[in-house]
């Protein structure tokens, strides 16, 4: 089965305390979020990279407060067709909040490891464990 990400039914099996933030457009519960301008979707695409820094929590439209975990959540029901142990990263294109199995390779496009697959539907994401990198 290909890896894909539904950006919909996602269950946090765990997580640590949740803090709140302003969402920047309507965001969707396990979103990869971060900020330029607000907090937003993020995007690994150049020109337009939105480096990860918290994952969703819940469902939210542009100016709600929603919560957010900035350190480390289990994520599942969302994510499929994953390898187990793999690496997982910000998606590209107009994957806003998505994620991917796929290390993006465009000079400039966001390529930080975000989290692994920890069987083929269960992630734990830990948006801030590594340091920001680019392609």
């Amino acid at each position: 089965m290909a890896f894909a990400d539904a950006q919909a039914s996602a269950v946090i099996v765990s997580g640590k305390v949740p803090a709140t933030v302003k969402a920047v457009g309507a965001v969707t519960k396990g979103d990869a979020l971060g900020f330029s301008g607000g907090w937003k979707r993020a995007l690994a695409t150049t020109g337009s990279v939105v480096q990860m820094r918290c994952v969703a929590a819940e469902d939210g439209v542009d100016g709600q407060d929603v919560s957010v975990y900035f350190e480390q959540a289990v994520l599942e029901g969302r994510l499929s067709g994953m390898t187990a142990g793999g690496a997982l990263y910000v998606a590209e294109g107009t994957s806003n909040g998505m994620y991917t199995q796929t290390a993006p390779t465009t000079t400039g496009d966001a390529n930080t490891i975000v989290g692994y697959a920890l069987t083929t539907t269960k992630a734990v994401i830990t948006p801030n464990a590594n340091v920001d990198s680019v392609a």
